[in-house]
């Protein structure tokens, strides 16, 4: 009797040694990090190799939604960036995705595009990136992974080019999905960002504006794009890739009015007012601060007295009513800039614009504005901006 119970007893610590042994083998994790090289081509060292063909399935964890609508493209750049994949069909909302399981958190995606002349990121449905220009134009942007997988397209930015991919980075920040503090701005091209980033000779404020950031505290998203009027960008996508993500401690910074003042985009002072009004509205309920700011003048705009002012251009009166009667910070970048412009004279502030363009600053005239935007809300009291320039 007794040699049964230990008989059973020595079978139940055996059984209990083994399965806690199997308990505390390594089980295999999805991975946090990835670099792809896309298309047809050999594959850079370091890099998977992904075909237009390769269609996504659990084993590889990795892949095309419907690779029966990509094509293997060949691209003029090298390394990774020497052959690239074509989306055929593409929008915000295509399924026509390029998907990858990563566990839930924060992430880093680094775009690298093959010969493209204007084109869109987009992932979980909205855009990410806006307008990025030029054959193998690179740029990065943070994402929050909620649903354990990333869908990442490149969509329209010109009607009628080819929309590729060269290479993806994945690079995982946090275990928690949730963005860094972020300034979001909105604009038009007196704003937005020109490729490459770190070098292009015309650039937008907005593009700059990261060098007079504290990036240990921020990000800075710019969503602003050419030609941009108040209703587009409410309506057509940046208002809602913006409104998806942002959160209390964000700032929205937003300077329209230049091309919602042109007869053709048929909008009148009030109807743009309303529309500012609205977005101003939907970003406050989201518990961030939204600033409101003033877009320059022109190079040309000096009086006889060598005086630059510009105070009746792109619906200023309606902008500056809105800040006030919405009770959000207002950055006056119109009279800001003009008393700088003044104090550096004509021929320096043409020296600060795009050669034979009035209009649209190079990138010294950036820096400058982006300064002058900084400085401003620094000296308002928002958090985050720092007086000296820094390279990022």
């Amino acid at each position: 009797m007794k040699k049964g119970i230990i008989k059973a007893l020595s079978f139940i610590l055996m059984t209990t040694i083994i399965l806690g042994g199997m308990a505390s083998l390594p089980v295999k994790a999805e991975p946090s990090n990835y670099k792809f090289d896309f298309g047809a081509g050999s594959v850079e060292k370091g890099y998977i190799g992904v075909s237009a063909s390769d269609k996504y399935n659990e084993k590889t964890r990795y892949g095309f939604n419907t690779p029966e609508n990509m094509r293997n493209v060949a691209a003029s750049g090298t390394g990774a960036a020497s052959d690239a994949v074509q989306f055929v069909t593409y929008g915000t909302k295509s399924t026509n995705t390029f998907n990858v399981d990563l566990p839930n958190g924060l992430y880093e995606v680094k775009v690298t595009l093959g010969n493209t002349a204007r084109a869109i990121i987009a992932a979980e449905g909205v855009y990410q990136i806006i307008n990025m220009t030029g054959n193998s134009a690179t740029d990065s942007f943070q994402i929050p992974i909620t649903d354990g997988q990333l869908n990442i397209l490149v969509t329209e930015g010109k009607v009628g080019t080819a929309f590729t991919l060269s290479a993806l980075e994945i690079n995982k920040l946090s275990h928690h999905p949730v963005t860094n503090r972020t300034i979001y701005i909105g604009g038009d091209s007196t704003v937005c960002n020109y490729y490459p980033l770190s070098g292009s000779v015309q650039a937008g404020w907005g593009q700059l504006l990261p060098q007079f950031v504290d990036t240990d505290a921020f990000q800075v998203r710019n969503m602003a794009s050419g030609g941009q009027i108040a209703r587009g960008f409410r309506n057509d996508g940046q208002l809602e890739a913006l409104l998806k993500y942002i959160k209390p401690g964000d700032y929205f910074i937003l300077q329209l009015g230049i091309n919602d003042t042109n007869p053709k985009n048929n909008t009148t002072e009030a109807e743009f007012k309303e529309i500012m009004r609205d977005m101003v509205k939907q970003v406050k309920a989201k518990g961030a601060t939204v600033v409101l700011s003033t877009p320059q003048g022109r190079a040309t705009d000096f009086n006889s007295e060598g005086v630059h002012t510009s105070v009746n251009r792109w619906y200023r009166h309606s902008i500056l009513a809105l800040a006030q009667e919405e009770n959000v910070p207002l950055v006056d970048l119109n009279v800001l800039s003009s008393a700088y412009f003044t104090s550096i004279g004509r021929e320096a502030t043409l020296a600060l614009y795009m050669k034979g363009d009035t209009l649209h600053p190079n990138r010294a005239g950036a820096t400058e504005l982006a300064r002058i935007v900084a400085e401003d809300l620094k000296k308002q009291g928002l958090n985050g901006f720092v007086e000296e320039k820094k390279e990022v």
